[in-house]
């Protein structure tokens, strides 16, 4: 039983050491020696969101930002409802269906 257990905690600290190590790597990347983040601000992720240059990100560029940083199929669930909204189909009650309809 002793070396069991001796054997889990082994793992947990490889484990943690990994952790910590790969946190590490991503902060190297995104701070400078003063530790001062050197990453992307929020007025540039934009400005390449906005692919269509109109001054501003819409669902649909956010979802193609977001799918070319992380892959296909990123937060689907979170971004459908989110171009449900600005679609102004997110709105199921009866009355609403009137105000989305388009002519």
């Amino acid at each position: 039983m002793g070396l069991l257990r001796t054997l889990k905690f082994s793992l947990l600290v490889l484990m943690l050491a990994s952790m910590h190590a790969h946190a590490l790597t991503v902060l190297d990347v995104l701070t400078d020696e003063q530790g001062k983040y050197i990453g992307p601000s929020v007025e540039e992720n934009i400005v390449s969101m906005d692919t269509d240059k109109n001054g501003f990100a819409d669902a649909s560029e956010v979802r193609a930002f977001l799918e070319r940083k992380h892959g296909k199929g990123y937060e689907s669930a979170l971004l459908e409802k989110f171009e449900a909204s600005v679609n102004g189909t997110s709105c199921n009650t009866p009355f609403a269906n009137k105000l989305y309809v388009s002519n």
